[in-house]
């Protein structure tokens, strides 16, 4: 029988020196001593017979192998986390906590249904829902943060369930600029003003979704943020045609029309990060958001 020669530990204190920038700042977090990490992973090149990481400055930086070992080894200590979690599980009958991630764009009107069918039902499991934007949705379902997910689209290696469409538009006050000018306004105009976005909840963001060209950009944490400074006549923004209808109705918001797109739709998908480790509480959940989901489905279904 094959016998070791790392441990799970030594990966997970090569993963901390990476993911902090450093020795020193990996001891904080993990409250060890430096010279104890140092001497951990120093073990773990020598026993692999291949260097992982060079210190250039003060930076521990990996090496091309280093990227490559430390990629699969992320997935060998998830492998080990999911197992015992499903280990619980099986001890349990039920899960003392279940974490519900939700983009800020789903419209929360269709969860309260859900809600109040699984309170009866919870057995006194406690209900997390974390508010999540973009990127920060993505992190919730990669790294395993949550029982279940509510995103705008599907990561890479996982499956979802449709739920609804959001429909974007973009919208200012009666009064701004833009909304004075005619109607397919040229988006090289568009990035001369102020654009509001709500700030993705990733540790580490990427602005790869949505038109974010004007150069003049201020981030605010919630749509309802941005809906206020948009009624001062700050600014203008891409928002869910759900959080600003009645305004929109009311003339205290207007629609701009811009060439190429005047509205956008996505598309909410219910996803299960860790399908096989679900618990009863979370499996009911699941179904419940799945009951009252708002889209049509093909007769095959």
């Amino acid at each position: 029988m094959y016998r070791p020669k790392t441990t799970l530990e030594q990966w997970r204190i090569l993963q901390a020196v990476v993911d902090f920038g450093g020795y020193a700042q990996a001891a904080d977090a993990l409250n060890k001593s430096q010279s104890s990490l140092n001497h951990a992973v120093s073990k773990l090149q020598n026993m692999l017979g291949v260097q992982l990481l060079e210190v250039i400055g003060r930076k521990a930086v990996l090496t091309e192998a280093g990227e490559v070992m430390l990629r699969r080894s992320r997935d060998l200590t998830q492998n080990v986390e999911s197992l015992e979690l499903l280990a619980t599980n099986i001890r349990q009958d039920w899960e003392p906590e279940i974490i519900l991630a939700v983009d800020l764009a789903y419209p929360r009107e269709a969860l309260f249904p859900v809600l109040k069918a699984f309170l009866p039902e919870c057995r006194g499991s406690r209900l997390k829902i974390k508010d999540t934007v973009l990127t920060g949705t993505d992190d919730a379902i990669i790294k395993h943060q949550a029982d279940l997910a509510i995103h705008m689209s599907i990561p890479r290696g996982f499956l979802g369930e449709p739920l609804c469409h959001v429909e974007f538009v973009l919208v200012a006050h009666p009064q701004h600029e833009l909304a004075q000018m005619p109607n397919n306004i040229d988006p090289g105009t568009l990035a001369q003003h102020l654009q509001i976005v709500i700030a993705d909840t990733s540790d580490k963001p990427e602005e790869k979704q949505g038109w974010l060209k004007s150069e003049n950009r201020w981030t605010v944490s919630q749509f309802d943020t941005a809906i206020d400074l948009m009624l001062n006549n700050i600014g203008f923004c891409w928002l869910p045609l759900h959080k600003v209808s009645p305004l929109l109705e009311e003339g205290r918001l207007t629609l701009l029309t811009v060439k190429g797109s005047q509205y956008k739709q996505m598309t909410a998908y219910l996803i299960c990060p860790t399908p096989d480790d679900k618990g009863p509480g979370t499996a009911m959940l699941e179904n419940l958001i799945l009951q009252h989901r708002q889209i049509d489905l093909p007769s095959n279904f």
